[in-house]
């Protein structure tokens, strides 16, 4: 009798699981499904012709590897390319330094090619534009109007709208 309670448990466990991974699997196609009707509905804009990420992303492979004249040189056709406005912190809140973005902040982590490529069948690591491999530090990136480079892996703080943090709030502890 004990035998057939515990296989009894096992059957019972087993259609529940079962049902589990089902809804779980129902859950998935339904979210896929949200995805394709969204997308539908909103698509991806394909008239975008020039993208300032691409464009600072050129510049930095330049600027990081000695090339900085090629750097300041990288055509940019856009007539009136936005300014940004970047407050750099620390952890405890301090301010680092106020910069003016010239076009946008970019990711360290943002790369011109794919990190991974298939040959014959078989995903292969590729090297980036410089021939490195790996993983940047976590972090952003940007250059001034006057054309510095600015590279921050700690708290910022961008927009628009032209601002400065003079007196901020520092939190020691908890």
């Amino acid at each position: 009798m004990k035998k057939l309670a515990v296989l009894l448990a096992m059957v019972i466990l087993a259609l529940s699981m079962a049902g589990c991974s089902n809804s779980s699997s129902v859950d998935r196609q339904k979210t896929f499904e949200i995805g394709d009707k969204l997308a539908e509905n909103q698509p991806t804009p394909t008239d975008i012709d020039y993208s300032l990420e691409r464009y600072n992303l050129i510049r930095r492979a330049y600027w990081v590897n000695g090339q900085r004249e090629k750097a300041r040189t990288v055509p940019q056709p856009l007539a009136d390319v936005p300014l940004g406005y970047c407050v750099l912190l620390t952890d405890g809140g301090a301010v680092v330094g106020n910069f003016v973005v010239d076009g946008k902040v970019t990711s360290l982590n943002s790369f011109l090619t794919p990190d991974t490529g298939y040959r014959n069948g078989n995903e292969y690591w590729m090297p980036d534009v410089d021939g490195s491999y790996g993983e940047n530090d976590s972090g952003i990136f940007f250059f001034t109007p006057d054309g510095k480079y600015i590279e921050w892996t700690g708290i910022y703080l961008y927009s628009d709208i032209p601002f400065e943090v003079e007196n901020p709030v520092i939190r020691i502890g908890e």
